[in-house]
């Protein structure tokens, strides 16, 4: 959730993403800190690269969150996180990421370490994610669909 607040604050978002004053919100900052504003020698021109792929990651970033999004991809959602097994899950700070047997992968904010232990302990974890964490945690589509190569 770190990472959400941080991005919203960029942005200036105070609760849910609207993707018309986010997209220019993203314009007003990509002008401000464009790194051909600033002459190489300048050292605020290194500063305004890192500031400008963080804007364009944030951007990113809430787009795949926004609730626009997630309307148009709810019906995928809901298959994959029906019909698809996990394939694959790790843990790293309060972030889960569950790579699913269709090659989807999603991540899910807010995870508690408890809540991922009692994950790994379940004798039935995609029945216990299905109940305790697909529905129930901001999430977004983190990968790419790839194809599983068999071993």
């Amino acid at each position: 959730m770190k990472r959400v607040n941080e991005y919203k604050k960029l942005f200036s978002v105070e609760k849910e993403i609207d993707l018309k004053q986010l997209k220019t919100s993203y314009r007003n900052l990509v002008k401000e800190w464009h790194p051909d504003k600033f002459q190489e020698s300048d050292e605020r021109h290194a500063e305004a690269e890192i500031k400008s792929k963080q804007i364009i990651d944030g951007y990113h970033f809430l787009v795949s969150i926004a609730p626009e999004t997630k309307m148009a991809n709810l019906e995928e959602y809901n298959k994959t996180t029906s019909e698809a097994g996990i394939a694959d899950f790790q843990h790293k700070g309060n972030v889960l990421e569950i790579t699913f047997t269709d090659g989807t992968t999603y991540e899910y904010f807010g995870v508690s370490k408890p809540l991922f232990i009692k994950l790994i302990n379940s004798d039935r974890q995609f029945r216990f994610a299905k109940r305790n964490i697909f529905t129930s945690f901001l999430y977004r589509k983190s990968k790419k669909d790839k194809e599983l190569q068999p071993a």
